[in-house]
């Protein structure tokens, strides 16, 4: 708790007015890669508290949308449509798909992670899992130059996972932004561009 309260990104974040430190991971990426483009639409998986959310919603501006979805209650953020309900159910993601209507998405962002249970099997299985759900939606809304962010930590599967986002897009890139914790296994990977 120390750690969390001391963290220089999550005091910058409540002095700026970001919901959580995550969101400059997100700002650092996009820097780099130029994800969130004006007029983008964009769907955040996993998206409570609602700091990737946050920083689409200002940088794809007005004409764009933003599309939020987590298990846990969100916050409302203008310009952001937020459902919640559990990724994993259909019925859920036939409402974000009526949502989406027939939009294309420039990208589709999952910081999505599941209750960590401790036991580092487990918790790596449900976590590659849910990067699988996200390449799966991925594949079927983005438009063809759009881009899949995932968060994944490296272990069993991992390899597997590259494997699958390489035959979906034509550059797989690796970021650890710096708002990431050192000790943090996490790691997001970047696919760009649907072959």
């Amino acid at each position: 708790m120390r750690e969390h309260i001391n963290d220089p990104y999550v005091q910058q974040a409540k002095k700026e007015g970001w919901r959580s430190r995550a969101a400059f991971k997100l700002m650092e990426i996009d820097d780099k890669d130029k994800l969130l483009r004006r007029e983008e639409v964009v769907v955040d998986l996993g998206a409570t508290p609602g700091g990737w959310s946050q920083v689409a919603s200002k940088r794809v501006g007005e004409a764009g949308m933003v599309f939020a979805l987590d298990l846990l209650e969100m916050e409302p953020i203008h310009g952001v449509h937020f459902i919640q309900g559990d990724f994993r159910e259909d019925e859920v993601l036939t409402q974000l798909e009526a949502l989406l209507g027939d939009r294309q998405v420039g990208l589709v962002m999952s910081d999505m992670a599941p209750n960590m249970s401790g036991v580092p099997l487990v918790d790596q299985a449900r976590v590659m899992h849910l990067a699988e759900l996200g390449l799966e939606f991925s594949r079927a809304h983005l438009k063809p130059d759009g881009a899949f962010l995932v968060k994944v930590f490296q272990g069993t599967d991992y390899e597997n996972f590259v494997k699958a986002m390489r035959e979906t897009f034509k550059q797989v890139l690796v970021r650890k932004p710096d708002a990431s914790r050192d000790r943090s296994p996490e790691i997001y990977l970047l696919g760009r561009t649907l072959r």
